[in-house]
């Protein structure tokens, strides 16, 4: 149960982990730059659509649909706030009278709207890192440094997969406080008490851990060890390289041309044209196509 509730990277059956995690990687950063490129909101949308249906096709769409409530909770305070400070805008809906240090708390609904695209932004980048930490195997992805700093990717590999135990001896430790015969103490001593278990137990295991390392003969030849065996690209690494950089041109070619212009002050303009839905329907043709090969996939 305690793992259950923790997101951390597994095997699975789907053309994205089946790709090598560089190639993987590439993918997950070209749609972090189209998130970063694009302010329209449909395109924005259209990614978060795209980014759901990676999920689904990663086969981690329950995942996603978690990571998503939390950036439901997240958006909000985002978009409230800058309705409250930033007071641009010619659509006042509600005047406040003088907030103090924030000035005159005049709510436009140009500012609530440009919240609520900051808020889009940071949330699809939410839902982005999470499918690109639960689908791409992190030791894989730190084999790639090895050949320059052997102990260096080790210790960031090993520390990737500590996260995820921490997790779940801190979820344990919890449940074992309050489950005492005499009750365990709330608040702050609580939690102080949490973190001490936490911490020793952790000292512990790195203890375990080196001399499980030098027992194994990882200190004795570093920089030799540990290389992985090139392979040849898959047809899923061809497909995700290409994904990327299409993703990427699409985004890049679209900011430039302003295919997809928007602006929030003095007022709201989205005009839409046929350049815009062109580049909402290759953007999604771009992030999804990669799913529909299911040929050679071993788990």
């Amino acid at each position: 149960m305690a793992m259950g509730a923790t997101l951390f990277y597994r095997r699975l059956a789907s053309p994205l982990h089946a790709t090598r995690a560089t190639v993987a990687a590439m993918w997950a950063c070209a749609l972090i730059a189209a998130t970063l490129l694009s302010e329209s909101p449909l395109v924005l949308g259209l990614l978060v659509l795209a980014v759901l249906g990676a999920g689904v096709g990663a086969e981690l769409g329950r995942e996603l649909a978690r990571t998503l409530r939390t950036v439901l909770i997240v958006a909000m305070p985002i978009m409230l706030v800058n309705g409250l400070v930033y007071h641009e805008g010619l659509t006042v809906f509600a005047r406040l009278g003088d907030l103090g240090p924030f000035g005159q708390g005049d709510l436009t609904v140009e500012a609530l709207v440009y919240g609520a695209v900051i808020a889009l932004k940071v949330g699809l980048l939410m839902l982005i890192t999470t499918l690109a930490s639960l689908a791409i195997d992190p030791d894989e992805l730190l084999a790639v440094f090895r050949r320059h700093s052997f102990r260096s990717a080790l210790t960031a590999s090993l520390a990737t997969r500590m996260i995820g135990v921490l997790s779940a001896d801190s979820q344990r430790l919890a449940e074992a406080q309050r489950t005492r015969p005499g009750g365990s103490a709330t608040g702050a001593r609580a939690r102080v008490r949490l973190l001490s278990a936490i911490v020793g137990s952790s000292l512990d295991r790195s203890m375990d851990v080196a001399a499980t390392l030098e027992l194994r003969g990882f200190a004795a030849a570093p920089g030799t060890r540990g290389h992985a065996q090139g392979r040849p690209f898959s047809r899923h690494d061809r497909a995700f390289a290409l994904s990327a950089v299409c993703v990427f041109a699409l985004a890049l070619v679209g900011r430039l041309a302003a295919a997809a212009p928007f602006d929030a002050y003095p007022l709201l303009s989205m005009p839409l044209s046929l350049a815009t839905f062109a580049l909402c329907l290759l953007l999604a043709v771009a992030v999804l196509l990669p799913f529909a090969d299911h040929r050679g996939i071993e788990l």
